[in-house]
C-alpha cells in the first residue's frame, strides 16, 4: 500500500523576541480495513474480510486508484487512518538551547 505524507498546518509561535518556533504538522493516511456492509440489501450485516486497501493502479490514474485490488470495493468504504506527527526544528526551541 502506498501511504501519503500531507502538510497541513504551519505554526508560527514567537517565544521571545529573539526566538521563534516554526513548526508543522504532518498526516500520513492510510486506509484500513473494509466496512462495506454487502448484506444491506436483505436486512443483515457481513463484511467480506478485507484488511487493508491496496489500490488496483497507480496513484493519479482516475478510478483505478480508488478500487480495492483485494476487494473490489471503492476506497471511501475503507477505514480511514491519520496518523499526526509534529515536526519542528528543535534549535529553535527554547527549552533546546544549551544554557552555557
Amino acid at each position: 500500500m502506498k501511504k501519503r505524507q500531507v502538510v497541513i498546518r504551519r505554526d508560527d509561535h514567537q517565544y521571545s523576541r529573539n526566538t521563534t518556533n516554526s513548526s508543522f504538522t504532518v498526516r500520513t493516511v492510510r486506509y484500513g480495513e473494509c466496512q462495506k456492509n454487502h448484506a444491506a440489501n436483505v436486512g443483515g450485516y457481513a463484511v467480506d474480510g478485507c484488511r487493508e486497501f491496496m489500490p488496483c493502479g497507480e496513484e493519479g490514474t482516475g478510478a483505478a486508484a480508488l478500487t480495492c485490488a483485494a476487494c473490489g470495493c471503492h476506497r471511501n468504504f475503507h477505514r480511514r487512518m491519520v496518523e499526526a506527527e509534529v515536526a519542528c526544528d528543535c534549535s529553535s526551541y527554547p527549552c533546546c538551547e544549551s544554557d552555557t
